[in-house]
């Protein structure tokens, strides 16, 4: 099968695709063909090297870690799934490869019908990491949640899954995105030196949390927040010496993590109430997976860069 790879540490010229023997679902896993596959920006970290310390890459190193597509293979184990079923879900961290024509699955659920298949595969890793951080931040109704990089991939999928929880939403983008934010029920804030002043009179009463998504703002958020304990980053790496968390990470046994599971299902009942988008800012074939590696590196991708399969 074709899959999408990197056997160096590099540009976006080292991404490349080559032919590998297709995998197969071992217990509790299901096996996918590929229709579509999401694209993070950690995938660039990652192939740059940047994160050799974090994730070190052993080569050949394939990359993607959510997809959809249709079930053709299920491990033991499995009930509920069978073959010719239509999923979203994403691999074991370690094992990703879901930058391929076929993927295995340790968690996933039923694909909403309102979803095109870019956008379904586009969606694991951003609804995972969404309600991840929001819970860990406690965010329900009533309260106000600052989303740092709200027009990027996860940062338009945090901004839907916390207004669904009932909070008030501010989120940071370029003046270009603010109407596209408010679409999404979002009051957009220009991001930058200033913000917390500027932040200040759309919350009079303070905000409640802070969702980073995009880094590089941290001394910002926290003023924003009015302490470290109510900020979460995805993308900043002096988190600690911040006093910030840093979340990271998705299922990566078999079955994957309940409450993640449960996540891709609740997502999935929202989209069917039309509640939940997947904004797709661009998809590619996989032999373009340089260009997609390029445009992500410009941080100005309006939603998920998604790879779709033929």
């Amino acid at each position: 099968m074709r899959a999408v790879q990197f056997t160096e540490y590099g540009p976006p010229a080292v991404v490349h695709v080559a032919d590998v023997p297709p995998p197969h679902a071992g217990p509790g896993e299901i096996r996918i063909a590929v229709r579509a596959s999401g694209f993070s920006a950690g995938e660039t970290r990652i192939r740059s090297g940047r994160l050799r310390d974090v994730v070190p890459a052993a080569f050949p190193f394939r990359t993607g870690f959510d997809a959809a597509g249709v079930v053709d293979e299920v491990g033991p184990g499995v009930t509920g799934t069978a073959a010719g079923d239509e999923v979203f879900g994403w691999t074991a961290m370690a094992a990703r490869g879901a930058h391929a024509e076929h993927a295995v699955l340790v968690a996933w659920a039923a694909k909403p019908a309102a979803w095109t298949w870019a956008e379904a595969g586009g969606a694991a890793g951003t609804v995972e990491t969404g309600t991840r951080v929001l819970d860990r931040l406690g965010v329900g109704p009533g309260h106000t949640v600052l989303v740092h990089g709200a027009a990027g991939g996860v940062g338009t999928v945090a901004v839907q899954l916390a207004t669904a929880r009932g909070a008030t939403v501010i989120g940071t983008a370029s003046p270009a995105n603010h109407a596209f934010l408010r679409s999404l029920g979002a009051i957009p804030v220009v991001y930058g030196e200033g913000l917390p002043d500027r932040v200040r009179p759309l919350a009079p009463d303070g905000v409640d949390a802070v969702f980073d998504t995009a880094g590089g703002a941290l001394p910002d958020l926290i003023a924003v927040a009015g302490t470290p304990a109510r900020v979460v980053t995805i993308a900043d790496l002096t988190a600690a010496a911040h006093g910030v968390h840093m979340s990271h990470g998705s299922p990566s046994a078999a079955g994957g993590d309940p409450l993640a599971v449960h996540a891709l299902a609740l997502a999935a009942a929202l989209a069917d109430e039309g509640r939940l988008h997947i904004p797709i800012a661009a998809t590619f074939p996989l032999e373009a997976a340089a260009a997609a590696h390029e445009l992500s590196e410009t941080r100005h991708a309006r939603g998920r860069i998604v790879f779709v399969v033929s």
